[in-house]
């Protein structure tokens, strides 16, 4: 895809550019990404982000179209938290890159979230990229540094002190994503706190901060409502779904109700076909369908190949859905003729009292496996794991 810029990255990357790209990253973040950092970000043409602008507003505009009961009954009832919210204040949408009949390059709608991804983290990854490799500057983002934070501290702290706003997460230093906690911190100036840290007094929240206790008014969520099960005898003093005196950023409900669970719902050329487990139609085949729980993450528990056997078998089939497959197009050249799949996550961040939301920038996934995970991957393979798109003309 523009193969101008895929020529010339492709000549000028060396192993030496590459250390410099993760010393880099690891300098600014004042830690070391431990998930892999792919060699080379993705090249796709001004035609092809059009298509994912078009058919993530026609997405959009089917969401805002739908019942709030409708949207509501996404939320199981153990997982309800309090004081719910208008709108998320994150959206992001996972396309793949396929190729259609007609041999077209296209995107095709892989899962949607209202659930923050590496915001922080992928702003810093697309500027160190361009100092790497200068040439990229001319087909970067072109949202001013600035911008891009007035964005982020309007949404994750509003009016509020810093100091009285935390990211939340269970046991951040343990997460592949603390990377992506630590620039947070340095561009908000917030604090991340784990869950198990949080004090709770009647209604308020508080976290501890050089032997002071400190109010917590606003919640930069990162927690996974899944992971916290997995968690064996996990001692919290607040849970979720208490009602308490802070503001939800973004309200633990829309992780439900943004989710697979609308895919069965949307309609556009870009989006594959799905159908709830227990709705299955009997003239579609299941062989041309993935089986994917509805609230798993990082594509846990999601099954390439079901078989009637293994259907017939799930007791809660509303808890799942069967998407039409896609074929992921290997298009992006490494430097030994091989070639990577990808797909690309566009994060956006939704004002309360915007109409729609703002796309800040994307998230690139880069693989040879099956699936775009970088746990799937052999490891040593190029041009794989987390990466970031630049639109050009070809």
């Amino acid at each position: 895809m523009i193969p101008k810029y895929r020529k010339q990255f492709n000549q000028e990357f060396s192993q030496e550019k590459y250390s410099q790209l993760k010393e880099s990253l690891a300098q600014k973040g004042g830690i070391t990404p431990t998930f892999r950092v792919s060699e080379s970000p993705i090249f796709l043409t001004k035609e092809f982000e059009n298509k994912l602008i078009d058919a993530t507003e026609s997405i959009i505009d089917q969401i805002k179209a739908l019942p709030s009961d409708l949207l509501q009954k996404a939320v199981p009832e153990n997982c309800y938290v309090p004081n719910d919210t208008d709108k998320p204040h994150f959206f992001t949408i996972d396309f793949g890159i396929c190729r259609n009949e007609n041999g077209e390059i296209e995107p095709q709608l892989i899962e949607l979230q209202a659930f923050p991804s590496l915001y922080a983290f992928q702003k810093v990854f697309e500027e160190t990229f361009c100092e790497v490799y200068p040439f990229l500057n001319e087909i970067k983002n072109k949202m001013p540094d600035h911008e891009f934070r007035n964005h982020l501290k309007e949404i994750i702290v509003g009016d509020e002190n810093p100091e009285n706003v935390i990211l939340l997460e269970i046991f951040p230093e343990k997460q592949k994503t603390a990377i992506d906690f630590a620039l947070t911190e340095k561009l908000l100036g917030i604090k991340t706190v784990c869950l198990t840290k949080v004090k709770k007094e009647d209604k308020k929240l508080f976290y501890e901060k050089d032997g002071q206790k400190i109010e917590i008014k606003r919640i930069y969520n990162r927690v996974i409502f899944d992971e916290l099960d997995r968690i064996p005898d996990l001692v919290t003093e607040f849970d979720f779904r208490e009602e308490v005196d802070v503001k939800w950023i973004t309200h633990p409900n829309w992780f439900f109700k943004i989710s697979k669970f609308l895919l069965p719902l949307l309609n556009h050329q870009f989006v594959p076909k799905s159908y709830f487990l227990h709705e299955f139609p009997a003239h579609e085949n299941l062989e041309h369908f993935v089986l994917k729980p509805l609230f798993s993450f990082a594509g846990s528990g999601v099954n390439l190949n079901p078989t009637k056997e293994i259907t017939d078998a799930i007791e809660d089939k509303e808890n799942y859905i069967l998407q039409r497959k896609v074929s992921y197009e290997p298009v992006f050249e490494d430097i030994n003729g091989d070639f990577s799949k990808a797909e690309i996550r566009l994060l956006y961040v939704w004002h309360e009292n915007d109409e729609r939301p703002v796309l800040l920038e994307n998230l690139g996934r880069m693989t040879k496996a099956a699936m775009v995970n970088v746990d799937f991957n052999k490891k040593d393979a190029i041009w794989i794991g987390s990466s970031n798109a630049f639109f050009g003309e070809e």
